[in-house]
């Protein structure tokens, strides 16, 4: 096919660009720092969509959508708010252009706006100054609001769905008449994230808190699902925010409780970006290519027919067709690639790149033994399979693939996590083995950045897990009762 890839081993970062563009998953735009999803890539984000969707919906929560543009003054009115966003914030000043008098495209002066807009990074103001209107009563809560949409936060560094500066995501935005009920939803969302890396993406993750100084702008708590990539390095794969009364007051988002009272709303904001494109990508794939797991790629087996003549092409058809048929009724989403623009070996290799995990190749020998060649592509290996037992084998090897995808990666993030208690081996096993590293801290922002400006790891999260364990910081040598995870990160 004449589109192999750089090795893991050999740059892992050009690999990586190399596979997304080369696998027509995405590419650069005329836009700086701006991507286009190809429909190979927008299919596996449509399955990423579908199942959250779902997710949502089955614990209460609606979709909405809100405006793309937000009066600068909202930002103002949450004030750690527009400090966390300000250095990313793309503005719109004037709505009008014009020709000069050379005929040179200008913007009309005299098009400027009353007040200037920002091109949202988020959505938490838009939405909280609409929530004003909508809540009145305790009556009228919870209120379990998402939205599908874009955000542009204007990135110097950029690369194909990890950080570009504008990104397709979801946002779920809550009001609650309790604090108590806006924390459950805010552990409530981090576990539907961390369910679905783990049951659809095969990506092991860690359940945790941020720390104060990682914290979203504006939020009291900030929890986390944390995944390790095969390079060592960790990827934070979604967020979700307990957001205190800070956005309720800001806007004056206040409820008349049952005894009568007006208080302000607790609120949430939760968020999974196309950044799981990225974590999907570099938690299963190889030096071959993509490899998908069966729950989320666009096809999970590809049918490729061997044959020399029309006759051939024919008989081997009509054998395909009731295959199909058979896969279908048992769930599984079939191609059958029968252009006769390339040979079979190209497919395969085309495929192979595409990580499609199942791939069945069918000839008039296979139709004469009453077999097929079943190749899996977590493991590349091959299986001559008798066509009665087929839709059953495969569904099963479907199963089988996503089960094993899990375990290997789980697999991988035990070997790479490493628990440490000086900071002599905190350095080596950072330079020599990476991953993630466990280890004490004494609980401050000077000590966390003091690390992060010596070593570029940083504390990914506190695990909701680990259990209380009195020790000393790896840094300062202060009493510590717990072990925090760091890592080098995307």
């Amino acid at each position: 096919m004449g589109k192999n890839l750089t090795s893991r081993s050999e740059d892992y970062s050009k690999w990586y660009n190399e596979l997304v563009v080369k696998a027509d998953l995405a590419e650069n735009s005329g836009v700086r720092g701006m991507m286009v999803i190809k429909p190979y890539g927008y299919a596996i984000w449509e399955k990423i969509q579908h199942e959250l969707d779902v997710k949502f919906k089955e614990t209460g929560h609606e979709n909405a959508y809100f405006p793309l543009f937000i009066p600068k003054s909202y930002f103002s009115k949450e004030a750690s708010h527009v400090d966390g966003f300000a250095k990313e914030c793309a503005v719109v000043t004037h709505y009008r252009l014009k020709n000069d008098e050379n005929g040179k495209i200008i913007v009309d002066e005299d098009a400027k706006l009353e007040e200037e807009l920002i091109v949202r990074p988020t959505s938490e103001t838009i939405i909280w100054d609409t929530f004003r209107k909508w809540v009145e009563s305790y009556r009228d809560l919870p209120l379990l609001i998402n939205q599908w949409a874009n955000v542009v936060r204007w990135e110097m560094r950029t690369r194909l769905f990890l950080r570009t500066s504008e990104f397709l995501w979801q946002e779920g935005h809550t009001a609650h008449a309790t604090e108590v009920e806006a924390v459950e939803e805010a552990e409530r969302m981090m576990n539907v994230y961390a369910d679905f890396a783990e049951d659809f993406m095969a990506m092991p993750v860690i359940r945790g808190l941020k720390t104060e100084s990682e914290r979203f702008a504006g939020a009291l708590e900030t929890y986390c699902i944390e995944a390790l990539m095969q390079d060592g390095k960790a990827l934070q794969a979604g967020t979700s925010h307990f957001l205190g009364q800070n956005f309720a007051k800001a806007f004056d988002v206040k409820f008349t409780s049952k005894a009568g009272k007006q208080e302000h709303v607790w609120a949430t904001s939760w968020g999974v970006s196309t950044r799981l494109m990225g974590g999907l990508i570099m938690t299963h794939s190889d030096d071959k290519g993509l490899v998908l797991p069966p729950k989320l790629a666009p096809h999970q087996v590809v049918i490729v027919p061997i044959y020399r003549n029309d006759e051939q092409f024919d008989a081997v058809s009509k054998k395909v067709e009731e295959m199909m048929k058979d896969l279908r009724a048992k769930g599984v989403s079939v191609k059958f690639d029968k252009r006769d623009t390339h040979k079979p070996g190209w497919k395969f290799a085309e495929w192979e790149l595409k990580g499609v995990p199942v791939r069945i190749a069918v000839g008039p020998k296979d139709l004469d033994n009453g077999t097929v060649e079943v190749a899996r592509r977590d493991k590349l290996t091959k299986e001559i399979v008798s066509n009665d037992i087929i839709s059953e084998y495969v569904s099963n090897l479907l199963e089988e693939i996503q089960e094993n995808l899990l375990n290997k990666a789980l697999d991988f993030r035990s070997e790479k996590t490493t628990k440490v208690d000086t900071f002599e081996e905190f350095k080596d096993v950072l330079k020599t083995k990476g991953g993630f590293i466990e280890a004490h801290w004494d609980g401050t922002a000077e000590t966390e950045d003091r690390i992060k400006d010596l070593t570029k790891a940083s504390i990914r999260c506190i695990p909701i897990d680990a259990s209380d364990e009195e020790g000393v910081c790896v840094f300062t040598g202060k009493p510590s009762t717990k072990r925090v995870l760091f890592a080098k990160a995307y």
